[in-house]
C-alpha cells in the first residue's frame, strides 16, 4: 500500500486523469484506481467522496445524478474546462517531480 501522504498528494491527479476519458461515478473511479494501480492505491469512500465534492466546488468536475433502469441512482462526474487545465498543470508538475526523484535516487552519483 502506498504511503498515505503520497496518495494524498496524487489523488486529484488520479481522479482527473480517469475523468479525462469519460464521465464516471465514484465507485467506478475507486475500482479503476485500484485495478490500474495493481492494488497499490485504494480509495475508501470516506476519502473519495469528500475529494470529489471539493473538486466540484472548485469547478474542476461537474456532477450529475443519473438513474438507469434496474440500477440505483448514481452521481456521474465529468471533467470541466477548468479541470482540464488543472489536469494539464498537475501532469506536468508530477512528471517533473518524478524525473527529479529518479535523478536523485537513480544510483548514478558523482
Amino acid at each position: 500500500m502506498v504511503e498515505k501522504d503520497l496518495k494524498k498528494g496524487s489523488a486529484e491527479l488520479l481522479i482527473l486523469s480517469l475523468l479525462e476519458a469519460r464521465p464516471r461515478h465514484g465507485y467506478d473511479l475507486s475500482k479503476l484506481v485500484e485495478t490500474l494501480s495493481g492494488g497499490v492505491v485504494r480509495f475508501h469512500v470516506a476519502s473519495l467522496y469528500p475529494l470529489l465534492y471539493r473538486m466540484e466546488r472548485r469547478g474542476w468536475v461537474k456532477g450529475r445524478w443519473i438513474e438507469k433502469l434496474g440500477q440505483r441512482r448514481r452521481r456521474y462526474y465529468r471533467l470541466t474546462a477548468i479541470g482540464k487545465k488543472v489536469l494539464s498543470k498537475q501532469r506536468s508538475s508530477w512528471l517533473e517531480f518524478v524525473a527529479a526523484v529518479k535523478r536523485v535516487t537513480g544510483g548514478q552519483h558523482a
